[in-house]
């Protein structure tokens, strides 16, 4: 048996990365996952190969995103966990304030922090309605203590989610909801997949990480299904780093 046997999941930005690595463990548990992604032949495969439900939706649009929660909640009777990793970070354009096109920094806000936030209203009615659910969102050591110059945009985006996992902890906790995020450090995903091919950069992100590597998705697997799971009934609030000690220093 599974400890998340019985549950139900959304997971956004479930087509690899952390996302994917994440839907897979909570199937692996015993839960019957939607997958939002946008609309790709990428999403129904990723579904097929785990074994989840394909949900296409693009998180920063309200009817899309509410169309697929919806979808998911006429075939399941619940949701009891939501984690949400859908994210964009645009490499080469983001950059300091002064220097920042406001089209750049819509689009990050728009994904990264709009769409956590839509996402959330709609997963977490019917948790407020059963008075039980737990929410995890996929926060970032720039949303905390920054990363220099260059990613005003991210870093804004991530310290909004941050403070929206406070903000929402404290309203429905006595309503038996539990919001929390994980902090993954430098990961190798597609959203720096780009930086990756340069090998100064991974020098660069490697020795910002005391653990001496990158990180991999599966890092953060072991700590979502811990959140998702009644082991972790007693933890909302909190913003839980598995960053190999990067927001350490």
């Amino acid at each position: 048996m599974g400890v998340l046997d019985g549950k139900t999941a959304i997971v956004t930005g479930a087509v690899g990365g952390i996302g994917g690595a994440v839907a897979a463990a909570f199937i692996l548990e015993g839960a019957v996952v939607g997958l939002i992604d946008l609309p790709t032949d990428a999403l129904t495969e990723e579904a097929r190969r785990l074994g989840g439900h394909p949900l296409p939706a693009d998180v920063g649009d309200e009817s899309s995103i509410s169309a697929a929660i919806g979808s998911f909640l006429d075939r399941n009777s619940r949701l009891d966990i939501l984690f949400t990793s859908a994210a964009v970070q645009l490499h080469g354009q983001d950059a300091s304030a002064h220097e920042l096109d406001l089209d750049v920094w819509e689009r990050t806000i728009r994904v990264n922090l709009t769409g956590t936030f839509l996402t959330t209203k709609y997963a977490v009615r019917p948790m407020l309605a059963q008075q039980s659910g737990s929410v995890i969102h996929c926060g970032s050591p720039t949303g905390i203590s920054g990363v220099g110059a260059g990613y005003d945009a991210y870093s804004a985006s991530k310290g909004g989610v941050h403070a929206l996992v406070k903000s929402t902890a404290i309203a429905y906790a006595p309503l038996g909801v539990r919001v929390n995020a994980i902090i993954p450090g430098a990961t190798r995903t597609p959203l720096i997949a780009d930086l990756l091919d340069d090998a100064d950069w991974e020098i660069q992100l490697t020795n910002s990480t005391p653990l001496g590597r990158l990180g991999e998705p599966e890092d953060v697997v072991g700590l979502a299904v811990l959140l998702a799971s009644d082991a972790g009934s007693f933890i909302t609030g909190a913003l839980l780093c598995a960053d190999g000690g990067m927001t350490a220093r």
